[in-house]
């Protein structure tokens, strides 16, 4: 499968989309506090894709191998690093999760990011966390613009991260997306400068790092989705949808309940 690049109409269309995913998170994020369930966050996003007028890309997903995904979006907690299903659990406060969004509009074109959520007080260990992977996230981001490489964007974001004593998922990684939800070029989160596909503009790709506190080494659980860190230690995801322009990058899935970007974001 090749690159698709999009056109000025489908790059609208993706900002569309993708505003659209953040403006589910921005919906649910009063709610998420201590008490409510992952299934009352997952019931709370369908019914707001439901006013937009979009639909979850991730209920009965079913990529080969995999059974049907069963929720409208992924709710990872504490040490799960990513795809994990909502269920009856109730979240209580020092917990971490990471809410994965991903809507289909009615034109069809699939808008992707993800945020992560403190429950409560946490732990300055957690605290860490998220804000180390959010950093290195627009790092990542940071180094898009058309003749760089995509081992730039992995670089950038795993010497940022290894250099906090942090680890980096390996199998899992950004990928395009367009009017489907997983398209090339595969997006690593690791890598060495000036490797790897250049970037051009009409590129639409996610960039998605999982970052562990401890070992990077994971685990698959019995549902066939839920990934874990195999030492339980914590983990933290942040996710964007990046367009490349003619003069360097924009970041579609912004929207107006979005955290600001780092200070050092030009």
């Amino acid at each position: 499968m090749s690159i698709t690049i999009k056109d000025d109409a489908g790059v609208a269309a993706m900002r569309t989309a993708c505003r659209l995913a953040a403006e589910v998170l921005d919906a649910i994020t009063p709610h998420i506090q201590p008490g409510i369930t992952t299934l009352d966050i997952d019931r709370l996003a369908a019914e707001h894709m439901a006013k937009q007028g979009t639909r979850s890309a991730t209920v009965g997903y079913q990529p080969p191998g995999y059974p049907p995904y069963p929720a409208h979006l992924c709710t990872s907690v504490n040490h799960v690093i990513c795809h994990g299903i909502p269920n009856d659990k109730v979240l209580k406060k020092g917990d971490i999760v990471n809410v994965d969004v991903t809507v289909i509009t009615p034109e069809g074109w699939y808008g992707d990011t993800s945020r992560m959520f403190e429950i409560g007080e946490v732990s300055i260990a957690a605290k860490r966390l998220c804000a180390l992977t959010y950093d290195a996230m627009w790092l990542g981001i940071e180094q898009v613009r058309p003749g760089a490489r995509l081992g730039d964007v992995g670089h950038a974001i795993q010497k940022f991260a290894e250099g906090h004593n942090l680890s980096v998922v390996r199998e899992f990684c950004g990928h395009g997306i367009g009017q489907r939800f997983h398209e090339e070029p595969q997006v690593l989160h690791y890598g060495k400068p000036g490797t790897g596909e250049e970037l051009v503009p009409g590129m639409i790709f996610t960039v998605e790092p999982m970052i562990n506190l401890g070992r990077r080494d994971i685990k698959e659980m019995p549902d066939g989705w839920t990934i874990v860190t195999r030492d339980r230690s914590l983990s933290a995801q942040w996710e964007h949808t990046v367009l490349v322009t003619p003069t360097g990058h924009e970041v579609l899935s912004l929207s107006a309940g979005s955290p600001p970007p780092p200070a050092f974001v030009q």
